[in-house]
Parts: C-alpha cells; structure tokens; sequence
C-alpha cells in the first residue's frame, strides 16, 4: 500500500509528460492536475499548466499559473521567460518590459538569447508607442542578425516615429542591401525625405514604392500627396484615383482628389467625393471646408456655413478657413462676422500643410498600439 502511494504520483506526472509529447492537452492538463491533488506546491506542474494554455494561445489563461510556479520556484529555468512571452503576447507590454529587462540585466545569455530579448523589448516599446526606447534594442538585435528584414523594418518605424529621419534613411540602405526592391523600404524612406522637407527626393521614394508594388496600401495617396503639396494637381489626381482604385473608400484619397477638382472649378465632380469621405471619416477638416466652399458656389448658405463652422472647429488655427469663413459672410451681407474672421486669419498661425507622416499614421494613432507580428513559441 506504502508503495503505490509513493509511485502514484510518478506515475500521473510521467503520463502527463507522455499526453504532452503526443500533442494531447487535454490528457496533459487533466494528469498534471490530478498531479497537484497530491503534490499542491508543485511548481513544475503548475509551469506545465502555463505552457498547456500557451501553446493553445491562451495567453492570458497560462500567466496566473506562470505566476504560480514562479511564486513556488523563482529559479526554475526559463519560467521568468515564458510568464514574460504570455505577458507579451497577451497585451500587457508593459509587465513584459519589465520582466525581460530583469533577464537581460541579471542572468548570463548566450548571443542568440540577448539578440532575442533585445527583440522582445524593442517590439515591447513599439507596441507601447515608445519609438525612441524602441531603437537601442532593435538596433542591437539588428546588429547580431543581419539577414532581418522584418526588424529592421521596424526599427525604421521606430526611428521614423520618433523623428530620427537620418536613422530612417541608414536603414533604408541596409533593407536595400538584403532586397533591392522593398516598397516597405521606399515608403519608409519618402516619409522621412518628406519629414526632412526634401519634397522631390520624397516623390522619387515613392514612385519606386508603387512602381515595386502598386496595390501596397496608401502607396499612391502618399505620393499623389506630394505632389499635391507642391501644387502639380494633374499628376496628383492621377495618384489619388490609382489609390481610390485599390481602396475606393479611401477617405483621404477621396478628400484630396475633390480638392483637385474644386481647385479646378469641377464642383460637379468634387461634391459627391467629398460628401463619401465625410460618410468615412468626419474628422478631415479640408473635406468639410471644400464641401462648405462648393454649397457656398451653389447658393446653399445654411449648408455652407455649417460645412465651414465644422471646419473651424476641427483646427481653428488654420488661416484659410476664416479667411474662407470671412468671404462667405461678406458674400451675405454680414460685414461685421466679416470682419471678426478676417481678423483672426491675422491673429492665428498659418496652417502648414501635415506632412505625409501625419497624414499616414493619424488613423493608426487613433486605433489601439500597433500589431505586433511576432512569433516566438514559449519554452
């Protein structure tokens, strides 16, 4: 009796070993937890019961019993690690920052486990939106693997984000040296010539991003507005219908396109663009300002004005609303509204027009961190 007691436990913990080597979770799951029925403050059991629901992608489900086993024992190898990933892969960067840095700075990693943890906090910092904490570990990660696109990729968002644009374009160049047609690398490298204010250098970039790949998303937008900023409309709307041809929702490719139009007196086929991209996106000012300017022309006074107002309220610094705003009232006889505007195109900064960074990253900004794309199985 003495001995099937003592060999019982043995023996769940070897059949839940065998259930894992075979694939079978449930079997797994099901032996380690009559495992811990006689054996509670088992932290090998219990690490095993993390890593079940890991590798189901149940990451949020394995952190508690990670926490567990760490709880029972701290020096178990690789644990701190796995709580780490399931941390990471569940969203809660911030906690996985903390634990991976713990690792790097306490514990002695071989190259390819420091390369991997450098990794690890750099995707940690982009995920979070810290660009500029992102770059020292990408680039040391980078530095050790030097056949990686996909990090160096990121590091030149990280860079870009951050606004260190001669970093941007030292990684463009490497990206080249591994895949000499990488529209990724074009369209990283045209947002920071752009950034720099190197407006022709920015439309080469981009031409050869869509010449690589023409169905690359935003890829002709940003182009066509590039070209837009330095007025050749022609050649801008050229752009934007290529892009309304990939995406034909796409607000801002909608907006800009009916901008061109209104700039050259074609309200006809500005308004139901512009009236589309407001359906998509209310939040861009110039579609509610071009729209005002086209019910204005139309005789459309209460729809004009309450088009321009929005307009105002979506950025009250932009001088060419109140000046647009202060035409319109003298067009009605209202001198004294006027005059109250006229005055503020006086009182406010000119409005510059948004770099395409802004443009390009304004709707992601919005949304939640970004996605982060990384597949690194827990031990």
């Amino acid at each position: 009796m003495c001995s099937s007691q003592t060999t019982t436990p043995d023996i769940q913990r070897e059949n839940a070993i065998a259930f894992e080597r075979k694939g079978d979770n449930i079997g797994a799951e099901s032996a380690w937890r009559a495992f811990l029925m006689t054996h509670p403050a088992n932290a090998e059991a219990y690490a095993h019961l993390g890593l079940l629901e890991a590798r189901q992608e149940h990451y949020a489900q394995a952190v508690p019993l990670y926490r567990k086993a760490l709880a029972l024992d701290p020096k178990m190898p690789g644990l701190n690690l796995n709580l780490g990933l399931s941390l990471f892969k569940s969203g809660a960067l911030k906690e996985a920052v903390r634990i991976f840095s713990a690792i790097l700075d306490h514990q002695s990693l071989t190259p390819s486990e420091t390369q991997r943890l450098d990794v690890l906090i750099g995707m940690s910092h982009y995920g979070l939106g810290e660009f500029a904490a992102a770059v020292p570990y990408l680039k040391t990660a980078v530095s050790v693997d030097r056949q990686s696109l996909w990090i160096r990729l990121t590091l030149a968002q990280s860079c870009l984000r951050s606004k260190q644009y001669p970093c941007v374009l030292d990684v463009y160049r490497e990206i080249l040296a591994l895949n000499a047609e990488s529209a990724e690398a074009d369209m990283l490298a045209g947002e920071a010539l752009d950034e720099m204010r190197d407006h022709a250098g920015a439309i080469e970039q981009f031409a050869a991003a869509a010449k690589v790949d023409p169905k690359m998303p935003n890829v002709h937008f940003a182009l066509g507005y590039v070209l837009w900023t330095q007025n050749r409309l022609e050649e801008a709307a050229k752009e934007f219908t290529a892009e309304l041809a990939n995406t034909p929702d796409h607000p801002q490719a909608l907006t800009y396109l009916a901008d061109v139009d209104t700039k050259l007196d074609d309200m006809t086929a500005a308004q139901p663009l512009l009236e589309r991209a407001i359906r998509s996106d209310p939040r861009i000012e110039l579609a509610h300002l071009d729209l005002g300017i086209i019910y204005a022309s139309r005789g459309y006074r209460i729809e004009a004005l309450r088009e321009m107002k929005i307009a105002e309220q979506q950025n009250p610094n932009d001088q060419n609303v109140h000046w647009r705003l202060a035409r319109f009232y003298k067009s009605i006889g209202n001198n004294e509204a006027a005059k109250v505007e006229f005055n503020k195109t006086q009182s406010v900064q000119k409005a510059a027009d948004e770099s395409i960074f802004n443009k390009l990253h304004q709707a992601n900004d919005r949304a939640k961190a970004p996605n982060l794309d990384i597949d690194i199985p827990d031990r």
